[in-house]
């Protein structure tokens, strides 16, 4: 061996918001390698029933290899970064700034200004990185054998932030892609199906009022 990194043969990083039973499996991977093999922490722990529970996951990958991933879990006011890891051979630090820098984008466009991060003690320098402070009035804990330290980021709010105004095509789209037309957008140029304004007996019911204005189809900029 020449002393060249892994990653300086493969394909071009992606990360992108997991979508499929195939992504879940990529990550349940990744985190087995990392966390159950490397830091011999129990299935159970984890795994903990939080992965499909309304989290969302992020998973950076050279072609269709699987190098990292990271969960996001969403609460009243913050969101929460968890399970941050990368595959033994990748960490040159290039898939962990990618995972991070686009979490940092989805939870922001989400709206969310207050990042919260549970970290490995000797981790803290490096979230430092990504602008979040350490809260050491909060102590370290203790979980799955390892010392824990809480970190803490503030971000200005994103310019283009869904909100509850946000067209109703946008908030339909798949999580991550909201600038991109989806499904739903495909859809409504079909119209609304005639049979929607009958009842069960099949006889017409009142369509909504002829003034009311019309949804107008939402294109990506």
């Amino acid at each position: 061996m020449d002393g060249s990194r892994i990653d300086d043969f493969e394909a071009p990083l992606t990360v992108r918001v997991a979508r499929t039973m195939d992504d879940v499996q990529k990550i349940a991977v990744v985190r087995a390698l990392v966390y159950m093999r490397e830091q011999a922490c129990p299935y159970e722990e984890e795994f903990d029933g939080n992965d499909l529970a309304g989290a969302t996951h992020l998973i950076a990958e050279a072609g269709a290899e699987p190098l990292g991933c990271l969960r996001l879990r969403w609460f009243n006011g913050f969101a929460k970064v968890e399970r941050v890891c990368v595959r033994e051979g990748h960490r040159s630090g290039k898939v962990a700034k990618g995972l991070m820098a686009e979490a940092v984008e989805v939870i922001r466009r989400k709206g969310y200004t207050r990042f919260i991060g549970q970290v490995q003690a000797h981790l803290v320098p490096y979230w430092k990185r990504y602008g979040f402070i350490h809260r050491s009035e909060r102590g370290v804990f203790v979980f799955s054998d390892r010392a824990y330290a809480e970190m803490e980021a503030i971000y200005d709010a994103h310019p283009d932030a869904l909100t509850a105004d946000t067209d109703p095509l946008v908030l339909d789209r798949p999580e991550g892609e909201w600038d991109s037309p989806g499904p739903l957008d495909r859809s409504a140029e079909r119209g609304a199906c005639p049979a929607q304004y009958r009842d069960r007996n099949g006889s017409p019911v009142p369509k909504p009022a002829q003034n009311a204005p019309a949804h107008k189809k939402v294109t990506a900029s």
